[in-house]
């Protein structure tokens, strides 16, 4: 059973294992493959206004997500999510928790919708997964990402209107 609770300090060598090699492969996220550890936990645990791992039994965490305001002021009531899944727990349906789980807590905070701004169209796995959660394309950014193996890739801007 997958159980999603918030980020505790202690939880960081864990998530940084998880997020490290993402970042590293620079083939879905934005960051620089050689961003720094301390970096890296300023992104995903300070900067955001809720970071969430998820966890199996005896407290392994096998995912994390973190949830902030999209934009400031009037840009604010949309959110945006990161979210990463540990390597030998994909395909296991902790993305599409974590995805179900960051709406819910999306509407706690009051927000009124969820952007992507970067989803690189080459992640057919993410891609697939948001549609099925309700996302749709809103728009492509030709040659946006810049992808570590394939060079410049098309990117997706997908959005959710939450239910409030």
């Amino acid at each position: 059973m997958i159980k999603i609770r918030p980020f505790e300090e202690a939880d960081w060598a864990a998530t940084w294992q998880i997020i490290e090699p993402v970042f590293r492969a620079g083939e879905t996220y934005a960051f620089s493959p050689d961003i720094t550890e301390e970096a890296a936990h300023n992104v995903w645990v300070e900067t955001p206004s809720a970071t969430f791992v998820a966890a199996v039994e005896n407290n392994e965490i096998v995912g994390t997500y973190f949830i902030k305001p999209n934009q400031s002021a009037l840009g604010a009531h949309v959110c945006n999510c990161g979210y990463v899944v540990a390597e030998n727990s994909r395909g296991k349906g902790v993305a599409s928790k974590m995805c179900e789980h960051s709406q819910r807590e999306a509407i706690s905070q009051g927000f009124r919708a969820m952007q992507y701004n970067l989803v690189a169209s080459t992640n057919d796995g993410a891609v697939r997964l948001w549609k099925r959660h309700g996302f749709q394309v809103v728009g492509t950014l030709p040659k946006a990402f810049r992808h570590h193996q394939l060079g410049f890739v098309d990117a997706y801007v997908m959005y959710k209107q939450l239910e409030t």
